[in-house]
């Protein structure tokens, strides 16, 4: 299958969505973008609090590391999943809007997720990539990190197309994705090292598309050490199977739109 860029029209009428939705969300805020980087680190904090005797032995005996790799996995893994949710409702909540204006509906979903894609790059992407120069001081490191984070941004692409037009013909997948990123959230690790689990189960986290994302970024920013091929390799080509699946299902999907909109 071939996909083909966007289109000019659909690029304008997202940039104006995105801008919409930013003023929308830090209208009347004080700390604004600051809140995308305090919160998974003050949330990084009570992990490390709570579970930083028991975990830090698989990241050297050092809280600040693995309060670290915690911070790492809720902000990429929260960018995700939030991202994602407020894609899978973004064409049904402008149902309105839609039947009266000829808008390109994938516009929708999509400055949503560059939405989220902004408080990531300039609220917790900085601290990742100081982070990674304090610990490691390799340039070529942080230019690395491009390709998981690539990788997650596709990703999150294709899941929000795909999602949102499932939402669009059936009402109950927002329920279902709910219970989904729960799970999807407890099988990756996040707040628990990856170390601590069989491996047998193990093996299995390899159809986790965010493991193999946050692992890479991880072994990246944390470490001298470089992710395998495999590992970084498969950080990408998940993201990018995922977002031709979610394109593809998405134009298969639009025709009806208006109709059940």
């Amino acid at each position: 299958m071939v996909v083909t860029l966007p289109d000019r029209r659909l690029l304008d009428v997202t940039r104006v969505l995105y801008e919409r939705t930013l003023t929308a969300r830090y209208r009347g805020s004080v700390l604004g973008i600051v809140w995308s980087a305090a919160n998974p680190l003050g949330m990084a904090v009570v992990y490390a609090a709570i579970f930083g005797h028991t975990f830090a032995p698989y990241y050297g005996n050092s809280l600040v590391r693995y309060a670290a790799s915690v911070y790492i996995g809720l902000a990429l893994g929260g960018f995700f999943i939030g991202g994602t949710s407020q894609a899978l409702m973004s064409l049904v909540q402008n149902a309105a809007l839609l039947n009266k204006v000829k808008i390109p509906f994938a516009a929708f979903p999509l400055s949503t997720l560059a939405a989220y894609g902004f408080q990531q790059i300039v609220g917790t992407l900085p601290l990742i990539v100081v982070t990674s120069l304090i610990v490691n001081h390799d340039v070529l490191h942080v230019l690395a990190l491009v390709i998981p984070l690539a990788g997650l941004a596709m990703l999150a692409i294709g899941v929000g197309l795909l999602v949102s037009a499932a939402d669009v013909y059936f009402r109950d997948v927002a329920y279902l994705y709910e219970l989904a990123t729960f799970l999807l959230w407890v099988a990756t690790p996040i707040f628990y090292p990856a170390g601590i689990v069989p491996a047998p189960i193990l093996h299995l986290l390899a159809f986790n598309p965010l493991f193999a994302i946050l692992e890479s970024v991880r072994v990246l920013v944390l470490t001298n050490a470089w992710p395998s091929v495999q590992l970084l390799g498969l950080s990408f080509l998940d993201g990018a199977l995922a977002l031709v699946i979610g394109v593809a299902t998405f134009r298969a999907m639009r025709s009806q739109f208006m109709d059940l909109l």
